[in-house]
């Protein structure tokens, strides 16, 4: 069995929504000093949706992998949508990660998350807090 699924290597070799938007209306982003990857939400909302997503990662393939199946996942989505994805859902959107690679899902979801909670505050939208707490971290993120 190979180690990373064809998802993986396909979304770490043609990433989705690669780059910058300028005029973001929330940004987020998060780092793992433990592993070095770093990655970097932009948001462009609209009427509430979500009307385009691309982030920047400094990381691994499978945190390439995870940014670009993450924002694929939210495009086009309402941001309470957006703001549940979970990095378990990344996990199996991409056919599953290594175990010693699942942080970078979880950076991923946390990366939405940051930039979504940027928006609710650029804008003054009441938030609970509790929407923002970590997901289902793995032992490994340390």
């Amino acid at each position: 069995m190979a180690l990373y699924s064809e998802k993986v290597m396909d979304h770490f070799r043609n990433p989705r929504n690669v780059g910058v938007i300028e005029d973001a209306d929330g940004v987020g982003e998060v780092g793992n000093a433990k592993c070095g990857d770093i990655m970097k939400i932009y948001l462009k909302i609209r009427d509430g949706i979500v009307e385009d997503v691309k982030f920047e990662t400094f990381g691994c393939g499978s945190a390439i992998a995870s940014s670009s199946m993450a924002t694929e996942m939210i495009k086009g989505r309402p941001l309470a949508e957006a703001l549940r994805l979970s990095n378990r859902a990344v996990v199996e959107a991409l056919d599953g990660l290594p175990a010693h690679k699942l942080h970078c899902s979880v950076l991923a979801e946390e990366a939405i998350k940051a930039a979504v909670r940027d928006y609710y505050e650029k804008n003054g939208i009441a938030y609970d807090p509790a929407e923002f707490s970590a997901g289902d971290c793995p032992s490994c993120c340390g």
